[in-house]
């Protein structure tokens, strides 16, 4: 009890402090650009036209809704962890209690080698956050749109129950799960190639006889998730676009945002135009060429 507790604060924890990252970081994804580009020099020192990075943009949220507005949606966000947080680890109770059941059955089975190992292990885990975001994404909905309303400056999605109404009237059940088939694609894909990979180094890189071979472990598994991450990302992307898709807010319309029929749809139209990896970045972020972004101080193409 006392772990699942730790477990949540700090869940909670790193919720709140990387809350304005994700902020806006959504902002940028739907193409929300308030802040006209300026020339600036990238890692080569070439001159080169920039949209504002982080600390930009956060400074503009903070001068139009002050420094708690850059907390817009958390609420929800808290809820989405929480309740993560306990369906994930009882998933793995289940799991864990249905082996010990086994063991003292005296079922001998027992995995021939360290793939089948990392294979199980991953399904299990797979399941498991599977459920758990299954269950947390009318919350992780909620959240996206609280945020995007900061583009029209709407108050159409206020409070948790109020969001809840509102999406029901509107959408149906469905409305709680826009975006959740990229989102889960993309989680499971990134799964199982951090895991996969990392077991490849471990097996074929490093050499067990090495000191610190733990910490190196560690440290190409914190690899992996990276690139894993990169890889997925696009699903991310489309996601979050789903999920504030055509949902009656500023930020969910053109010119901010395209209307989709289906994430498929989203993802042929961002690849068209070359917006894959939009938000993945909030440093040196380069204008792409031929694009024009809907900025209310300046158009800049």
């Amino acid at each position: 009890m006392a772990d699942a507790r730790s477990q949540l604060c700090l869940g909670a924890g790193l919720t709140v402090l990387s809350h304005p990252l994700m902020y806006v970081k959504l902002l940028i994804q739907v193409g929300h650009e308030p802040l006209s580009p300026m020339l600036g020099r990238n890692l080569f020192r070439t001159p080169v036209y920039q949209l504002p990075g982080l600390f930009a943009y956060a400074k503009h949220i903070v001068a139009i809704d002050g420094k708690m507005g850059l907390f817009r949606g958390l609420t929800p966000r808290l809820c989405a962890g929480a309740v993560g947080t306990v369906v994930h680890s009882k998933v793995l109770q289940v799991y864990q209690a249905q082996e010990e059941a086994e063991t003292s059955a005296g079922d001998s089975r027992k995995q021939t080698s360290s793939l089948e190992v990392v294979v199980l292990e991953t399904s299990r885990e797979m399941i498991a956050r599977s459920a758990a975001t299954v269950i947390t994404h009318p919350f992780h909905v909620i959240t996206l749109r609280c945020m995007v309303q900061f583009i029209g400056r709407e108050s159409k999605y206020n409070g948790i129950f109020d969001s809840v109404a509102t999406i029901y009237r509107e959408e149906g059940l469905l409305g709680f799960f826009a975006g959740l088939i990229p989102r889960l694609l993309g989680d499971v894909l990134s799964l199982w190639l951090c895991n996969l990979l990392a077991h490849l180094i471990h097996t074929y890189a490093l050499d067990p006889s090495t000191l610190h071979v733990a910490e190196m472990k560690s440290y190409s598994q914190a690899a992996t998730g990276f690139f894993a991450s990169m890889l997925t990302y696009p699903f991310v992307l489309v996601s979050n676009l789903m999920a504030v898709n055509n949902c009656g807010l500023a930020g969910s319309l053109p010119p901010y945002a395209a209307v989709y029929s289906s994430w498929i749809d989203c993802w042929r139209h961002l690849s068209t135009q070359g917006n894959m990896s939009r938000g993945n970045s909030l440093f040196f972020r380069k204008v792409p060429a031929g694009r024009t972004y809907a900025i209310q101080e300046k158009r800049f193409v």
